[in-house]
C-alpha cells in the first residue's frame, strides 16, 4: 500500500510547519484631515427588533437615480407609415419573384410544346415519306403462306 522507500506509516513522518514572515508597518503620510461638516445633521432612528434588541443609528436616505431625460414620443402615424412602406416593399419584391417565377415556367412550357411538335412531327414525316419508297415490296401472310421443306433445307 505504501510505496517501499518509505520505512514507516504516513502518520509518523514529521511535518514542517511554514510560519509567514511579518511585513514592516508602512510609514503612513501623513496628509492634512480638514473636517467637513455637513450641511444637514442626520436624524438619529432606532429601531426595535422582533427579538428585543433596539438598534440606534442615522438615517440614511435612498440615492436618488439620475433622471432620464425623456425621450421623444415617435407618432403613430409615422410607425404605421414606415411598417405600411416595409410591407408595401416586400410585397413588390414577392410579386417581381412571382411573375418571375411564372415566365420562367411559360418558357419551360413553351419548349416542351416545341419540342413535342418536332418528335411528333418527325415521327409522322417517317411514315409518311417511309411508306412509299417500300410499295414495290411483297407483302407476305404468313398464316396464309405454304413453304416446302426443300427450300428451307436448301
Amino acid at each position: 500500500m505504501y510505496p517501499d522507500h518509505t520505512p514507516h506509516a504516513p502518520t509518523e513522518r514529521a511535518i514542517e510547519v511554514h510560519r509567514p514572515t511579518p511585513l514592516p508597518p508602512a510609514v503612513p503620510v501623513s496628509a492634512p484631515v480638514l473636517p467637513v461638516q455637513p450641511g444637514t445633521v442626520p436624524a438619529v432612528a432606532s429601531i426595535v427588533l422582533p427579538d428585543g434588541r433596539i438598534v440606534t443609528g442615522y438615517a440614511i436616505e435612498p440615492a436618488q437615480p439620475a433622471p432620464v431625460a425623456a425621450k421623444p414620443a415617435v407618432s403613430r402615424t409615422a410607425v404605421n407609415a414606415a411598417l405600411g412602406g416595409i410591407g408595401f416593399l416586400a410585397v413588390c419584391g414577392g410579386l417581381l419573384l412571382l411573375t418571375s417565377f411564372i415566365a420562367a415556367l411559360t418558357a419551360f412550357i413553351t419548349q416542351l410544346i416545341i419540342l413535342a411538335a418536332v418528335v411528333f412531327g418527325g415521327w409522322i414525316a417517317v411514315q409518311v415519306l417511309g411508306a412509299s419508297g417500300h410499295r414495290g415490296g411483297t407483302t407476305v401472310n404468313i398464316r396464309k403462306a405454304t413453304f416446302k421443306r426443300s427450300h428451307f433445307h436448301g
